[in-house]
């Protein structure tokens, strides 16, 4: 049946911003979804939408990778990786729920000029529960701009 593709946007961010747009476009199959109110509110969301669903591979970006790192400590037999895009893993909402090392493949870009989330406290966080990271400071803002349109996402979005 293939994976399941997700996209899990930000906090200020909807499904028709610029990532969300992208996908919808070259990923038609990509479940993306608007999430708004409280990080319960957004959580309790997903997880209805996640429903039955298998082999995810999540793309979550700020506010929605703090999103698919909560879903996936909750659901890591039904998660096969995670791509964080400057994931905001410093916020409280990070360990408020279960709290375990991820064995699964989680890829992490953050750009070194981010002035929203910190990327070195994040790295620090990262490093101490993603077993299987592959981490990437590039030069960039929070949001990605320079690099997300240039990342190799057919290779990225493949279990591979």
């Amino acid at each position: 049946m293939g994976d399941t593709l997700v996209f899990i946007h930000g906090l200020e961010s909807t499904a028709q911003g610029d990532k969300g747009q992208f996908f919808s476009h070259n990923f038609p199959q990509m479940i993306i979804e608007d999430y708004t109110g409280d990080f319960i509110a957004r959580m309790n969301k997903l997880n209805g939408i996640l429903a039955g669903e298998n082999d995810l591979i999540i793309v979550g970006s700020s506010y929605g990778g703090l999103m698919a790192v909560r879903y996936a400590m909750e659901n890591e037999s039904k998660v096969k990786k995670l791509i964080l895009l400057a994931p905001a893993l410093n916020l409280p909402e990070f360990k408020s729920g279960i709290c375990k090392q991820l064995m699964i493949p989680v890829i992490l870009y953050h750009g070194s000029d981010d002035d929203v989330i910190n990327p070195h406290n994040v790295k620090q966080i990262a490093a101490k529960y993603f077993s299987n990271l592959e981490y990437h400071l590039v030069e960039d803002d929070h949001s990605l701009h320079k690099i997300f349109p240039v990342l190799d996402w057919k290779k990225l979005l493949t279990d591979t």
